[in-house]
């Protein structure tokens, strides 16, 4: 008879680095190997061909499991006393065969066995190596259980798992797009035609991102007023406007709530961007940086009586350390 552990069992795995857990699930899919019998199959049935003579003596040869396993794989004669075999155990129960003659001695030469691992989402994971331990008996009434006449050398089988979790997180900036130049709906034509002053200076900078893993968004500043916001400063008069900063991001990457990131404000502290994660896997997929000046704003720095040029500069950071 043979039983395995094939119902599933959850095992902790820890992140070497962090000590973060993760859970992954084991179970034992399947058991196998050579049989080896104290005399010929010919000698304990009488059978005097060597390659049929395993069949009478369990009415049906190891190539046929009995029920719920299943047999698979290559079955091979192993001399006159060997016989290999292979049995998927899709149930933690007993399969057993009826010897039909008796064996004064038998065990087993080799015995192997096929396990299916059911992992976490590594998306949700962070990077790092991931180790954990399961611990199977085998003998009689143990995990691993081959009749009560079967007993092993060693009764401890232990199965060392080792995941490595490798993310991505790339962004990717067209050429000359770290210089923004802020402009009016429809360029400067409409104020130097018809000297209707602007209401809005914008600019949407887009990128393409890559990401597999968490990650978090805020901003440095080369100037502040509020200390949340970054600011543009004209160097003649000392006079700065407030520089509002949002990101949206591709589909596929949301908030902690799970929402779409569309227009989301970027500040200094990080507030509100603290955590973005893939639903799946992102690979150069376009998002925009969205940069404007408030309108209220505007109108202090557009003056016809003179020139007036703002400037600062912005930094806009990925950051996958969560």
């Amino acid at each position: 008879m043979i039983k395995t552990p094939a119902a599933w069992r959850t095992l902790t795995v820890l992140n070497r680095e962090t000590g973060e857990p993760a859970a992954v699930e084991v179970r034992i899919a399947g058991m196998g190997g050579i049989y080896r019998l104290s005399h010929s199959a010919m000698e304990l049935t009488g059978d005097s061909d060597p390659y049929t003579a395993h069949t009478p003596l369990w009415g049906s040869d190891w190539r046929t499991a009995p029920r719920p396993c299943v047999a698979i794989g290559t079955t091979t004669y192993y001399g006159h006393t060997g016989f290999q075999f292979f049995w998927l155990t899709p149930e933690e129960t007993v399969c057993g065969k009826q010897a039909k003659f008796l064996i004064p001695g038998f065990g087993y030469e080799s015995l192997d066995f096929t396990y299916e691992l059911r992992t976490p989402d590594p998306l949700k994971m962070s990077s790092g190596v991931y180790q954990g331990t399961q611990v199977y008996t085998i003998g009689p009434g143990g995990d691993f259980d081959l009749g009560d006449v079967v007993a092993p050398s060693d009764n401890i089988i232990q199965l060392d798992f080792t995941l490595t979790v490798e993310h991505t997180l790339k962004v990717e900036i067209p050429p000359g797009g770290n210089r923004v130049e802020l402009l009016p709906q429809g360029g400067w034509q409409t104020w130097l035609q018809h000297g209707r002053k602007p209401t809005r200076l914008f600019r949407d900078q887009t990128f393409n991102i890559s990401a597999s893993s968490r990650f978090k968004m805020n901003l440095e500043c080369e100037y502040t007023q509020d200390g949340k916001t970054c600011s543009l400063r004209e160097p003649v008069s000392g006079h700065f406007v407030p520089l509002n900063v949002s990101v949206s991001l591709p589909r596929g990457l949301s908030d902690a709530n799970g929402l779409a990131v569309e227009r989301r404000p970027l500040l200094r502290d990080g507030s509100g961007t603290g955590l973005f994660q893939p639903v799946f896997y992102v690979e150069r997929r376009p998002g925009t940086l969205h940069f404007e000046i408030p309108p209220d704003a505007v109108a202090q720095m557009i003056r016809p009586e003179r020139q007036r040029q703002y400037s600062g500069n912005v930094t806009v950071i990925w950051d996958s350390d969560i």
